[in-house]
C-alpha cells in the first residue's frame, strides 16, 4: 500500500495528480458473541462500509467473531493477508468478556499504560454526564489503560477510546461496539486520518429509485445500456419491497472525467426507466411524498387497518413531517372503523372489511376527521391465516383520496405477513405519489 501524507481530495481540480493509484482494500471485523447468536443486529459494519466507500476505500470482507481470543487472532491474521485497512468494533468495555484491548496490546507487541487524558475524560463522564456518586471503580479506571504503541482516538461519548495501530504497511483501527460511540470516532478521527494518509481513487455514486417493475425486468430492459458502460462505471441493482434502486458507481483517478461520465450515463438511465422512475436521488419514497406535499402546501392523513400504523411511522421518521402529516387513525377492528372513521355498519356487513367500498369509506373518513388535503386508507389480509376462497391471504385494498376524487387499487400479494405489510405500505405511498402527480397535470 505505502502510507503517504498526500491527499488527492483537495477540491481543487487543478491540483489533481493523474497518477496510477492502487486500490485500497478494507476489512471489517465485528467482535461479540451477541452478534453470532442474533441477539444484536450488526449495524456498525454497514455504517463503516458507507463511510469508507465515500472516500474511495473498498470493503472486501466483513467478518463476525465471538469473544474468543483465538477467533480474534485468526481473523486478524487472515484479514491482514490482503486488506490494507482492518477495522474492528467491539470488546472494549470494562467487563471480563471485553478482551479486545489486551489482545491487541499483545498482538502488536505493546504494553498497557494509563493515559492521563483518557482517565480525566472518564472521570468527567462519570461526574458530570452520568452523575454517578462516589469514586471510580478500578474496572472503570482500567478503561484508561492503553497500549503504548497505538494512536489514541478520542471517544467523546464513552469511556473506551479508539486505537490505531500500524504494522507492515497496514492500518489497524479498533473502535467500541456501541454504535453512537463508534460513529463519532469514525467520522471525527478515522475518516480524516485515512483521507490524509492514503492515496485513494475518486468515487462517485448516482442513484435513482423505481417502482412498479421487478429487478429481472429492469435488468432485461437495461441489457444494451449496461453493455455501453465504460470500465470505470458499474451499475448495481438494489431491490427493496416493491421498488428497485439503480446505482451507477464511477471509480478512477481523473475527477472531472469521472464526473462527466457518470452524469452522462445517469441521464441516459433516467430516460430508459422514466415510466417507473420515482426519484433521481438516493432517498426514500416517504421523502419524495414529503417533498411533493410541501411543494403543494398540502396535508396528509392515513386510515390504516392491516398496516397497523406502518405508513404513519414511515412518514414521521423524517424531520419536519409535522408540516404536512397531520395524523393517522389505526382502525384495526371493525368497530374502530365505524366509530373513528364513520364507516357505515352496512358497508362492512355487506362487503366486508377488506373491500373496495370499505377502504373508500375509510379514506373519506380520514379526510373528514383530520381535515387534510389527501388521505390514504388500507385494509387487507396479511396472513398467515384469515383468508377465504374469495379473499385469500394477501388480498389488500388501497384508497387514496382528496376532497373530490377517490382512487382504489386491489393487490394480490403472495408473501409472508411482514413482507405483505411492508409491500402494502410502499404501494400505498407510491399510489399517493402518482395520484398527486396526475392531479398536477390535469
Amino acid at each position: 500500500m505505502g502510507i503517504s501524507a498526500v491527499c488527492l481530495h483537495t477540491g481543487n481540480f487543478a491540483a489533481i495528480q493523474l497518477v496510477p493509484v492502487k486500490e485500497i482494500i478494507a476489512s471489517i471485523i465485528t467482535i461479540g458473541d451477541e452478534l453470532l447468536i442474533g441477539q444484536t443486529i450488526d449495524t456498525n459494519s454497514a455504517f463503516i462500509a458507507q463511510q469508507l466507500n465515500s472516500i474511495g476505500i473498498r470493503v472486501a470482507k466483513r467478518v463476525a467473531v465471538g469473544d474468543q481470543e483465538t477467533a480474534i487472532r485468526e481473523a486478524l491474521d487472515n484479514e491482514s493477508t490482503y486488506a490494507d485497512v482492518i477495522l474492528l468494533t467491539g470488546g472494549l468495555g470494562p467487563t471480563a468478556d471485553d478482551i479486545t484491548k489486551p489482545l491487541l496490546c499483545d498482538y502488536f507487541g505493546g504494553k498497557l499504560r494509563r493515559d492521563p487524558a483518557t482517565l480525566k475524560h472518564i472521570e468527567w463522564l462519570f461526574n458530570e454526564v452520568y452523575k454517578r456518586p462516589g469514586a471510580l471503580l478500578p474496572r472503570n479506571q482500567k478503561q484508561a489503560d492503553i497500549p503504548d504503541n497505538c494512536t489514541i482516538l478520542h471517544n467523546p461519548r464513552g469511556t473506551a477510546p479508539g486505537m490505531l495501530f500500524q504494522k507492515e504497511n497496514r492500518i489497524y483501527i479498533s473502535m467500541p461496539g456501541v454504535p453512537q460511540e463508534m460513529k463519532e470516532i469514525m467520522t471525527d478521527s478515522v475518516i480524516p486520518f485515512l483521507q490524509q494518509n492514503l492515496k485513494t481513487p475518486f468515487i462517485f455514486h448516482r442513484t435513482l429509485l423505481t417502482a412498479g417493475i421487478g429487478e429481472s425486468m429492469l435488468a432485461e430492459q437495461l441489457v444494451n445500456f449496461e453493455a455501453t458502460l465504460q470500465p470505470e462505471l458499474k451499475l448495481a441493482y438494489l431491490p427493496q419491497y416493491g421498488m428497485v434502486k439503480l446505482r451507477i458507481t464511477a471509480t478512477g483517478q481523473d475527477q472531472l472525467v469521472l464526473k462527466q461520465a457518470i452524469d452522462s450515463k445517469f441521464e441516459e438511465l433516467k430516460k430508459l426507466v422514466a415510466t417507473h422512475l420515482v426519484t433521481d436521488k438516493d432517498e426514500k419514497l416517504e421523502a419524495v411524498i414529503g417533498r411533493l406535499l410541501s411543494e403543494k402546501k398540502a396535508t396528509l392523513s392515513t386510515a390504516e387497518s392491516c398496516t397497523g400504523g406502518l405508513i404513519a411511522s414511515m412518514l414521521t421518521s423524517l424531520p419536519g413531517s409535522s408540516n404536512y402529516f397531520k395524523g393517522s387513525i389505526v382502525a384495526y377492528a371493525n368497530e374502530a372503523k365505524e366509530n373513528l372513521l364513520m364507516v357505515d355498519y352496512s358497508t362492512i356487513s355487506t362487503h366486508g372489511a377488506v373491500s373496495e367500498q370499505t377502504v373508500q369509506a375509510m379514506a373519506t373518513g380520514a379526510l373528514k376527521q383530520l381535515n387534510t388535503t389527501y388521505g390514504i386508507a388500507v385494509s387487507g389480509i396479511m396472513g398467515p391465516d384469515g383468508g377465504t376462497a374469495l379473499k385469500p391471504v394477501g388480498t389488500v385494498w388501497i384508497a387514496v383520496a382528496n376532497k373530490s376524487t377517490t382512487k382504489v387499487q386491489c393487490l394480490k400479494l403472495g408473501f409472508d405477513r411482514q413482507r405483505n405489510t411492508h409491500q402494502t405500505a410502499i404501494s400505498a405511498l407510491n399510489m399517493l405519489r402518482q395520484f398527486i402527480l396526475t392531479e398536477s397535470q390535469d
